[in-house]
């Protein structure tokens, strides 16, 4: 029997009943929909399945989300943003609807806005103005650099490697990051380095001299988030980089930021585990075996009614982190790590049963007999980096552990 090639329904909209996102956020979650569907979705099989090194950077999937206002989502009215009352929410809910479609376009939103973007709002007014305004409206693109070699999880000021001097015009940077999405397109990278026995966040203007981007990494999966090597060879730096002007906050702010970040990649997770849910729903529904559809057999009833289960359960979850740092809690916890880990988690856990049930397709990209496209083996490229970046899912456990136990005995 051929497969068919009904596009699957959307099931959260008859199994999730929404009641702690304000209207607002639905409001966003519908708006960034229909952008998804019209912009992400005619180009996501394109990036999944492109080579970084030649086809490079979505610009024109980036040019469009910025003209349809989505980079404004997170910021305040001041610096050209939405002016919303619960932007944590919104961007969440936003980066969801991206990631159904593409992984790697909500990767590229996650970095510009929440990364990149919500450093720069710990930055001075004239920090905001300058370069959060051209955020929010897409006219640069921003990146986020805290990973080393030799430092990722552990940022303590005696990991890092990279180093800012001062000097009597400003600074000088040296050092080198890897694994930073979005440097290959950065027009700026606000960049962790030591200052004395502290950490500080500067910011760079990618084209200083000094700076040196290396070429994009070649990846299993999220190839349209492109990521590369950072160098940085005696690069001066005026004052007015060091971000919040003030020298020794960095590494409480790059916090901050990568918690926020968790609550992103969770949405992210969510994303893709309902879009793998929807495609194998709607393929087990169809598709038939010994005379009657797959979903006739109760191994296939009992697992989708866990995995809706637990899709309830990781949406709730990045919601009730995201709330949180709306109201004003900088550290979200323990919710920001428990949506991280169980949502990427899960999305990696349905990815593979979509290709499971899909057999032989599910492996696939794409068909040669008839060019059908394979439905989900994209998933399964992209979701398991959300188990990885943005602090591994075993540091997400480590500090769920603190707070059951405390520091005195986690460490």
């Amino acid at each position: 029997m051929t497969v068919s090639s009904v596009q699957p329904t959307r099931q959260a909209d008859r199994l999730y009943h929404d009641l702690l996102a304000p209207p607002e956020t639905m409001d966003v979650r519908k708006r960034v929909r229909q952008v998804a569907e019209d912009v992400v979705a005619p180009a996501a099989r394109r990036i999944a399945d492109g080579d970084e090194r030649v086809d490079g950077f979505p610009r024109d999937v980036f040019d469009r989300l910025a003209a349809a206002g989505l980079f404004r989502l997170p910021f305040r009215a001041e610096v050209g943003g939405d002016g919303l009352s619960h932007p944590v929410a919104a961007t969440a809910v936003a980066i969801e609807e991206l990631a159904y479609c593409s992984s790697s376009i909500a990767a590229v939103f996650d970095v510009h806005c929440i990364l990149a973007g919500n450093a720069l709002a710990h930055g001075t007014d004239a920090q905001q103005q300058t370069w959060l305004s051209r955020v929010a409206d897409g006219s640069m693109v921003g990146a986020f650099a805290t990973t080393e070699p030799e430092a990722s999880s552990d940022l303590s000021p005696q990991a890092v490697r990279t180093v800012a001097e001062r000097t009597d015009q400003g600074w000088i940077l040296n050092g080198r990051k890897r694994w930073i999405s979005n440097s290959p397109a950065a027009d700026f990278i606000v960049t962790l380095a030591r200052t004395g026995d502290r950490l500080s966040l500067f910011i760079v203007d990618t084209t200083l001299p000094g700076v040196r981007v290396g070429e994009p990494d070649q990846k299993m999966g999220n190839r349209g988030q492109l990521t590369a090597d950072v160098c940085y060879d005696d690069v001066r730096l005026g004052d007015e980089t060091l971000l919040g002007g003030v020298e020794g906050h960095g590494l409480r702010h790059a916090l901050a930021t990568l918690t926020l970040g968790r609550i992103g990649i969770a949405a992210a997770g969510v994303g893709m585990a309902q879009a793998a849910f929807d495609h194998a729903v709607a393929h087990l529904s169809q598709r038939h075996a010994f005379g009657r559809p797959i979903a006739a057999n109760q191994h296939w009833q009992f697992l989708m009614a866990d995995r809706a289960t637990e899709i309830e359960n990781a949406r709730t979850l990045y919601l009730k982190a995201a709330l949180r740092r709306d109201a004003g809690e900088l550290f979200p916890e323990p919710e920001a790590a428990m949506a991280k880990h169980y949502a990427t988690r899960l999305s990696v856990d349905l990815a593979r049963d979509a290709v499971q049930a899909f057999g032989g397709l599910g492996f696939a990209r794409e068909l040669s007999a008839d060019g059908t496209a394979g439905p989900v083996e994209a998933i399964y490229r992209d979701s398991k980096i959300g188990e990885i970046y943005e602090g591994t899912n075993e540091i997400q456990k480590w500090i769920i552990a603190r707070n059951i136990f405390g520091k005195e005995i986690t460490g």
